[in-house]
């Protein structure tokens, strides 16, 4: 009972971000979500509701995956790897979407590697 609870409240949390968090063809949303192993990155247009961009811990592209986890030294390299990727992909500005987990730790670390990656938000 209190689990469904939590999970209920933190889908409020993520609808009552979206209504205000719209990506564009100039702009995406850059969107972050945690699990408890991994991390994944998009970058939406939601005006043509289609991803433009992705990575995530499970890519290809990365050695040593199997050793990453969800936390705050792979969210750094992660952030970086997402920067690399939208920069390929001539995206330079976003809107960053947090899916409604707090602004600190492991979401702070990404948001800050990706803006050293050369991303604006």
């Amino acid at each position: 009972m209190r689990t469904e609870k939590k999970l209920h409240l933190a889908q409020l949390r993520r609808w009552r971000i979206r209504k205000k968090v719209v990506g564009t063809r100039e702009r995406p949303r850059m969107s972050v979500r945690f699990t408890g192993k991994n991390i994944y990155v998009q970058f939406i247009d939601d005006v043509a509701r289609t991803t433009l961009a992705a990575t995530s811990t499970l890519s290809k592209t990365i050695e040593d995956r199997d050793k990453l986890r969800a936390n705050v030294a792979t969210a750094k390299r992660i952030g970086q790897l997402a920067a690399e990727t939208a920069k390929s992909k001539g995206i330079q500005n976003v809107v960053f979407d947090r899916s409604g987990a707090r602004f600190h730790g492991k979401v702070k670390a990404l948001a800050d590697a990706a803006r050293e990656g050369g991303l604006q938000f």
